[in-house]
This record gives C-alpha cells, structure tokens and sequence, in this order.
C-alpha cells in the first residue's frame, strides 16, 4: 500500500455463512425446545443479509420482522430492547425513531459480536418478544457468542 493511502482504509471483520448457518441452526434447535416456529434471520457487519430461514408454521408476518431485529441490531451494534430504553424518556427520539425504516426497538434482535468486533447481527420472530429474546440467547450461548 502507498503511503498517501495507508491511513485511509480498514480491514473489516464479518460473519461468515458457516457462522450464519450455525447460527441458524441453534436458533432452530432452541426453537423447537420452546415449542415454538420461528423466522431467523442473520446480518453481515454491514447489515446485509447473510443467511434466513422461516420454520414451517412461523406466520408469514415473521419473516420482514425477523430480518428488521437483525439489521436493526447489527446497524446500530445494540440488542434491540435495549433501543426503547434509549428512546423511551425522549419524545423527540421517540416519535422519529420509530419512523426510521427497518428499525426495531422491542426484543429480539442481537449483535453479534466475537473477540470484542461486531461481527453482524441476528434477528429472531415467531412468538412475545420475551420468547424470541430467550431463543436467540439460547443460540447466541450454544455457537459461543456472547448476548
């Protein structure tokens, strides 16, 4: 690399598809144990889609909100309950954030992070956001991420 360039990019650090389709699958796993069909949805450190999947009998509904948690937790690097807590007592924030589309701020949605970088994010929807926030901590525990 030249030297009037060197300062002047990053190397970054994302999720792979085997780690989104390890996700995936303990989130399917975790599911399943709480009897209940979800969609899964997994984000890239740029908050593209990376990998999805919809249980058989999750509603139809779940599946743009699942993707919406995920993006949402990966763009911002923050669980998405975590969101309203930030919004809640600002009623300028409050009423303007929730008009920013794709942004979730109820459960279910977790960055992902390993080795203290944001690797993406991970959105799950089929049930009361309480459920789907304890599906993806189930998941996010048993691949080694932290929530």
């Amino acid at each position: 690399m030249s030297a009037p360039t060197q300062n002047l990019t990053r190397g970054v650090v994302t999720l792979s598809h085997d780690g989104a389709e390890k996700l995936i699958g303990a989130t399917v796993a975790a599911a399943r144990e709480a009897g209940l069909p979800v969609s899964v949805a997994v984000h890239d450190s740029a908050a593209n889609l990376l990998a999805f999947l919809r249980m058989d009998g999750a509603p139809e509904l779940t599946i743009g909100i699942a993707q919406d948690k995920s993006y949402t937790a990966a763009a911002f690097g923050a669980p998405t309950h975590q969101l309203h807590e930030v919004i809640k007592d600002d009623e300028p924030l409050r009423l303007g954030f929730v008009h920013t589309p794709r942004v979730v701020t109820f459960g279910g949605g977790f960055p992902l992070v390993s080795e203290g970088l944001l690797v993406g994010g991970i959105g799950v929807s089929g049930g009361h956001y309480s459920q789907d926030v304890a599906v993806v901590e189930a998941a996010l525990k048993a691949t080694g991420f932290t929530a």
